[in-house]
């Protein structure tokens, strides 16, 4: 399947009906999810035929192209109950049966699923509003459950100065990179992407704002 066909695809997933904000529910947009899966899948062959979980799910965006890309299984998992009944409509409407999902509060996911999983992908809260650090306890919980690799979006890091980035490289986040340091996680920027985040909340004053996010690969 070509990238374009899967964001095609992808355009049809129903999003959230009435997010909430201290869930920080924002949805994936198909580019985004065509652009991150795509690459997974072909550059990391790290979909097809393996055990993938995503979490923090929502309405199943990345999940449902995951399953899409030929994965053996791929299980969401998220807190909330209205979120799930959309992702469980978009599965069937998608007539897909290699996917599943668990409602339950990511952060308290227990040992039994450690290295249950080959990948983890997720598009984490990053961690503003009332949930700071969530970004990093997801992280943590995701690298606890994959056995090959982690597969993350994350905004990116502070420029020194204020300057544009040159596009060559990237300055990550200095606390992801101390502690996939301190964790001795490997990790690497593998796509730099714009996500285009439109109005979902009343104190939204633009119809949609350009973020600047890091897909990043964690290797274990």
């Amino acid at each position: 399947m070509k990238r374009k066909e899967l964001e095609s695809l992808l355009q049809q997933v129903d999003g959230f009906e009435k997010p909430k904000l201290l869930l920080e529910q924002y949805p994936t947009r198909p580019h985004i999810a065509a652009c991150m899966l795509y690459t997974i899948h072909n550059t990391y062959d790290d979909i097809e035929n393996k055990v993938v979980g995503d979490l923090g799910c929502g309405c199943g965006m990345l999940s449902i192209g995951t399953a899409m890309l030929g994965a053996g299984l791929c299980v969401g998992f998220d807190i909330d109950e209205e979120a799930l009944e959309i992702f469980s409509r978009n599965v069937a409407e998608f007539e897909l049966t290699n996917i599943d999902m668990i409602q339950c509060n990511v952060c308290s996911l227990s040992d039994t699923m450690s290295k249950s999983f080959d990948t983890i992908i997720m598009n984490p809260p990053f961690g503003t509003k009332h949930n700071k650090g969530m970004d990093m306890s997801f992280l943590k919980i995701a690298l606890q459950m994959a056995r090959v690799a982690v597969y993350s979006l994350h905004k990116t890091s502070t420029r020194e100065n204020d300057q544009p980035l040159n596009p060559s490289f990237t300055i990550l986040m200095d606390h992801i990179q101390k502690k996939a340091d301190e964790w001795k996680i490997k990790m690497d920027v593998i796509a730099e992407l714009r996500y285009d985040l439109p109005a979902s909340y009343k104190f939204h004053k633009k119809k949609t704002v350009d973020i600047e996010v890091d897909l990043i690969r964690f290797s274990l």
